[in-house]
């Protein structure tokens, strides 16, 4: 068994102008370190383009239209300040989505113990109709939903450690039984969401505030006290992953003050769990991550960790 790789050549197509922080150049340091013989096992694939059947498990089709109908024939186009398009960028986005859902249905269907998925544009920002946040659509969110209507799976829980809390993931999860969303982030940051007191409507929205700077001790107390035990009692059939690396000390972005090792330690413990109560069956999607070097050396920490799981 395996750790799977889903990478697509389209991301590297979505372009978002001079000094935007989500660039193609962090998809090309990912592949770079990934190129490394240490990874020579992992299964690489080729992410398939996710139709409207997947975009509408949590998108209305008249925002799915409205995002990939923005898309311009040349230059780019601005749907809000931070998020942009670019011709190529709603291939990216569907091959993005169809990465995430391909990733679960291998784990589900036991082609491999496990899967990240390189992909950009980002996802977890998106609402169900508004674009946002560097995010067209939501990947993990739609990847999740996909598990219980494809695969019948009765609960899947998406955690986020990415530095910005996914009110996106949070908005389409609140109301729908048998979805979990769990987040640590800095507080108060973009987007502004993601109180200690959201719990959705059926408890099943948890969010770790963090204080800028209060660092690795802080976020690893947030993970064992509120994040972890809440999945225990959830008991989720599979997880999934918002994997942003922008918590760590150098990304220009924010101020968690996180190292590799917290992102190494943070996966294991999400590995313990998924071993506990989901066969194993664990999904990481690429989120944020702007300092190259940084975004490099986690997403590697990451991938290792991951490998050792199998």
């Amino acid at each position: 068994m395996t750790t799977q790789l889903y990478v697509h050549p389209s991301y590297l197509d979505h372009r978002t102008g001079p000094h935007h922080p989500e660039r193609p150049e962090r998809l090309e340091a990912i592949q770079q370190v990934l190129a490394h013989d240490m990874f020579d096992a992992l299964i690489r694939i080729e992410a398939p383009r996710a139709d409207d059947s997947l975009l509408t498990l949590m998108h209305p089709k008249g925002q799915v239209d409205r995002v990939l109908t923005s898309e311009p024939d040349q230059g780019l186009v601005h749907l809000d300040p931070d998020t942009v398009m670019s011709p190529g960028s709603g291939d990216a986005a569907l091959h993005a989505t169809g990465a995430v859902c391909a990733a679960v249905d291998a784990v589900v269907d036991g082609a491999a113990d496990n899967a990240f998925c390189a992909v950009r544009p980002p996802g977890h920002h998106a609402e169900a109709s508004q674009a946002m946040g560097f995010c067209l659509f939501n990947s993990v969110a739609i990847a999740a939903e996909h598990a219980r209507q494809a695969h019948g799976i009765a609960r899947a829980a998406v955690i986020d450690f990415d530095v910005h809390h996914g009110n996106g993931t949070q908005a389409l999860f609140w109301d729908r039984e048998g979805l979990f969303y769990g987040s640590t982030h800095q507080y108060p940051h973009y987007p502004g969401t993601g109180a200690a007191d959201d719990t959705g409507a059926y408890n099943n929205i948890v969010n770790a505030p963090l204080a800028a700077h209060t660092g690795s001790e802080a976020f690893r107390a947030a993970m064992e006290t509120r994040i972890l035990p809440a999945l225990d009692a959830f008991r989720p059939e599979i997880i999934l992953i918002s994997a942003g690396f922008d918590a760590h000390q150098q990304d220009p972005l924010a101020n968690l003050n996180l190292i590799e090792e917290d992102f190494a330690w943070a996966t294991d413990q999400l590995v313990a769990m998924a071993d506990l109560h989901a066969g194993g069956r664990l999904v990481s999607s690429l989120e944020g991550g702007y300092d190259l070097d940084a975004l490099a050396t986690s997403v590697a920490t990451h991938v290792i960790r991951l490998m050792a799981a199998t």
